[in-house]
Formats: structure tokens, sequence, C-alpha cells
């Protein structure tokens, strides 16, 4: 796993970006880029089970792993979900389970600094590399409107 790192200043709140990343409707917005359908199904909590999925209820489950509302959130991957069965044990994902999202707002200038960081193993990494910076775009675009 190697840990990547992606960054945008945006000229808004970090309540405001923190409300446009974790709304489900701004949530589909920005993470279309990645699959059209992405949503996040969870309560929020601590602790609590995440599924991000797209349209065809495929994706990854995860867990949030610390939350400190409007300053950082912490999802840690478990495993993935094909066909909304959930697969935390075979080898395939035993390779990355454990990886972690995590995304930090910081008060900046007025406006809030988005750091995201993910480990990656080597499989993704080009993906992610030219995806999320178009991802964050889109958040920084949404919370500026």
């Amino acid at each position: 796993m190697e840990r990547k790192k992606f960054e945008v200043s945006i000229n808004a709140t970090p309540e405001r970006v923190w409300h446009i990343l974790w709304t489900d409707e701004t949530y589909r917005k920005w993470t279309a880029v990645f699959h059209e359908g992405s949503r996040a199904i969870s309560d929020w909590k601590v602790g609590s089970k995440v599924l991000f999925v797209d349209g065809d209820g495929n994706g990854m489950v995860s867990r949030i792993a610390e939350m400190d509302e409007n300053r950082y959130m912490s999802f840690e991957h478990l495993g993935e979900v094909k066909g909304g069965v959930e697969d935390t044990q075979s080898e395939k994902v035993k390779k990355w389970a454990g990886a972690h999202e995590n995304y930090t707002l910081t008060l900046q200038n007025g406006g809030t600094h988005l750091v995201t960081d993910i480990d990656l193993d080597g499989e993704f990494m080009q993906m992610f590399e030219d995806i999320f910076p178009k991802a964050l775009a889109i958040v920084k675009e949404l919370s500026e409107a």
C-alpha cells in the first residue's frame, strides 16, 4: 500500500464543504466521476458501516473509523460488495483490507483547505491519480456555488 494525497483550496467554510462531501445529493454529484450512480449508505456515526456503491450496488464496504464533524473523516475499508453480497474474507480483499481514506478540512484564509489521503495498492493507483483531482474540483465548484 502507498498513501496518496490530494488537496484543494476552497472558498467556502469547512461546514459548507463538509455538507457537500457527505450529504447524499451532493455526494452523488462529486463521486459520479468514479462511477455514475455512486452513493454512500450509512448512518454516519463513528464505528458504523458505510457501503460505497455504484448504481448496480457494487463497491466497497467500510466503516467510519474516526470523525470530528466539519474537520475530519476517516474510513477504514473492509472489503467489497458485489451483487449486494459483502466480501471481507477472500484473499483478494485481504490484500487491501484495513486501508484508510481520510478527509481533513482546515480553515485557511477564510476558506477551507481540503486534504484527502488514501491508502492505495498499485492496481488502483493510476485510476485515483487521474480521477480524484476531478472529484475534488467538483467538490470545490459545488461548495463555492
